[in-house]
Parts: C-alpha cells; structure tokens; sequence
C-alpha cells in the first residue's frame, strides 16, 4: 500500500502541473476511497480517482490523458491492483487519447540545462527573447503548453484596449470651441468682464457586449476572451471613464458573468465563473441562447443600438430536428439578424478561421455570415491583436 501511495502523490503531481487544481485534501480522500472499495477492474480504479479528484466537467478529458498515460505500465497496473484486489483482471484495452502538450511538460519535463561556468555568465534582464515572442503569437491557445499559458495570460494583462468613443448629446466644460452661454452670464454675474466659457460634446466608450460559446470545442478559446473581459471591467487608474462591458456565455443556456468578472483577481473571477455556469464544456444550443438574448437582454445591455457585440463561436449548431437541419439554421439566422439590427456592428470571432481550407459548409455557419459586419479569427495573440484593432 505505501507503493500505492506513493504512485498517487505522483499522479497528483502530474495533474497539477498540467493545470488542475489537485490539493492534499483531494488525494487524501482518493487514498481512503481505494483502501475501501472494491475494484474488480481498470475502469472502477479510473472512476475512483475521476470522483476524488475532478470536480469540473472541463478538466475531464485532460484527467482521462493523464490516466492513460500515467497508468499504462501493464505491470505497474497489475502489482496496484493486485494490492487492492488479488483476483483484479488485467486492463482493458483503449484507444490512446488526443495528445496534450501540457500533460506531455508534466510527465515528461526536460532537464534542467547545465549552468555555464561562472566566467562566461552573461545577466540579462528580459522575460520573453524575441523569437520565443513571436512563437507565442502565434501559438494556438489549444495547443500551448503550461508554461506558454501562464505566459500569454501576462500579455493578456498587459492588453487593455481603448475602446472606440462615440459622442453624447450632453457638453462638458472645454478651453475652446462653442461659446457657453449660460456658462458665460453665471461667470458674467459673479465678476464683470468675465471671459467666455466654452463646452464641447461628451463622449463615452462605447459599450461592449461579448457572447462567448462554451461548448466543449470553444471553452479554451471563450475563456481566452473572458480574460480580457475581466481586464476591462477591472481598468487601470489611467482611463478617464470605465467602459460598459457585459458578459455572457452560453452552450445549452445563456448565463450572464458580468457581476463574476467584477472581481479584480483574475483567478478568482475565472473560477467563481466556472461556477456559475451549469453547462461549461457541453452541448451548444446557438439559436436558443441567441433567442433568449434578444429577447431577455438585447433591450437592456444594447445601450439603444449604440453597442459593439463580439459572438465567440464556431457556428457548429446542433439542431433540435436531426432530419430537417434547416429549420434551425433559419432560427439561427433569424436571431442573428434581430441581433444585428439592435447593435451597431455585430463582430464574429470563430476559431476554425485558424485553417486555411476554411469553408462555410455547415448550416449554422452559413446562416450567420450574412447577418455579421466582421468575421475575424480568434486562436491566438496575432488574431487578438487584430481584434483590439478593430475595437479601437
């Protein structure tokens, strides 16, 4: 038993450095559920560890990785279970699953290099060189590794766009332009020869509405963007006027995130996210969400027509009607052009812009082109960058 032991702290350890939050406690409690139970099988062992150790729907699959690989030895598995169980059968055969860079760091780290000798050591103070920058750039947000995560989450944090400003019907006070009049006779009753007050037009950012899907094909990318969401309801002392900014996710149901992403820690506001949000990491249901947008919100959050709304999603829309798809790409596409004339531009963001051979062929995909102003890819720094662009 204490081999056994020792092979979970290790798998524990593997699982937080490929990102999911494993404490002592969790383990703890997976060392006493398999003194307790009675496992006939690999798969009653994976179920053991998957209730003690995963508690979000997100971090399924990169557990289920980590358990293939980790747990693979045949003989490693027999002489586990042979300390649990004598009569356990052998394991199961299953296709590998999908390879994980971050999983691949965590059980296989490189080696920590060789230090130089003392003589030829050169200090240099810079976090990223430029090669290793423009490799993040370009890195696929699905394919970075731990290390490349942690590091482009510090570029998100530094990317805190200036919005776009529109002018109001109210004045403020200004050095020159139109003459103030009532400014001016104020100033005038005080003190003779007063001189002239000026006003000129106020402005505002303009308001900022994010849709972001969270199916199970989206989560990486949406969450990418929630960052810079909580970046913007959190501004810096330096912006003259906070932006209005709304958040919503959806993938079965629309949740609002907005008052979550208030918080100034990003981590916390990440998680207490997550937690709000029943259906991270499940089906999508475009239409629907759209449907209770427009009609729940679109009247509220749309500041009269004036809003810039961002739609995160790859358009993939699940019909509820298997045998006629085209009733729900004409739900969709009816949603989405109500949605349109009730903002001022209607931005969509869709990763499968990443690939080259990008066609149009899916119902959902080629019922929303029509209704968007901009369809812009979202896979990486390079295509935020181009983004916050068009936000300016």
């Amino acid at each position: 038993m204490d081999h056994l032991a020792a092979n979970l702290m290790h798998f524990g350890r593997v699982l937080r450095t490929a990102g999911l939050p494993v404490g002592t406690d969790r383990l703890l409690l997976a060392a006493q559920a398999l003194r307790a139970g009675t496992l006939a099988s690999r798969q009653d062992f994976r179920a053991a560890l998957a209730a003690c150790l995963v508690d979000r729907p997100e971090h399924r699959p990169l557990f289920d990785q980590a358990f293939h690989v980790f747990w693979r030895d045949p003989d490693l598995l027999g002489r586990i279970m042979a300390l649990l169980l004598p009569q356990a059968e052998g394991r199961a055969s299953a296709p590998p699953p999908p390879e994980n860079r971050r999983l691949a760091e965590a059980l296989f780290p490189a080696p920590a290099p060789e230090p130089a000798p003392a003589a030829e050591q050169v200090s240099v103070d810079a976090r990223l060189a430029v090669s290793d920058r423009e490799l993040l750039q370009r890195r696929d947000f699905d394919t970075m590794t731990a290390a490349e995560w942690a590091a482009a989450r510090q570029v998100l944090a530094a990317m805190q766009p200036v919005l776009a400003r529109q002018l109001t019907r109210r004045s403020t006070p200004a050095t020159r332009g139109r003459i103030d009049w009532r400014a001016s006779l104020r100033a005038e009753a005080r003190c003779d020869l007063a001189p002239p007050a000026h006003q000129r037009p106020r402005s505002r950012p303009r308001p900022l509405v994010l849709l972001a899907d969270i199916s199970g094909s989206m989560g990486r990318y949406s969450r990418v963007l929630l960052h810079l969401a909580q970046g913007l309801l959190n501004p810096g002392g330096g912006l003259r006027e906070p932006p209005v900014v709304e958040v919503f996710v959806f993938g079965t149901r629309l949740t609002r995130l907005t008052r979550q992403l208030r918080c100034r820690d990003p981590d916390v506001a990440l998680a207490a996210a997550s937690a709000a949000v029943p259906d991270w990491a499940g089906g999508t249901r475009i239409s629907a969400s759209l449907r209770a947008f427009n009609r729940d919100w679109a009247r509220r959050v749309l500041g009269g027509g004036a809003a810039t709304v961002l739609l995160v999603t790859d358009g993939l829309e699940r019909s509820d009607d298997p045998d006629h798809p085209d009733v729900g790409a004409r739900a969709l596409a009816a949603e989405a052009e109500r949605l349109r004339l009730s903002c001022r531009e209607l931005i969509w963001l869709n990763p499968l812009l990443r690939f080259d051979g990008f066609e149009p062929r899916a119902a959902g995909v080629r019922a929303l082109l029509p209704e968007v102003t901009r369809h812009l890819p979202v896979h990486n720094l390079d295509s935020l960058a181009q983004l916050l662009a068009a936000l300016r």
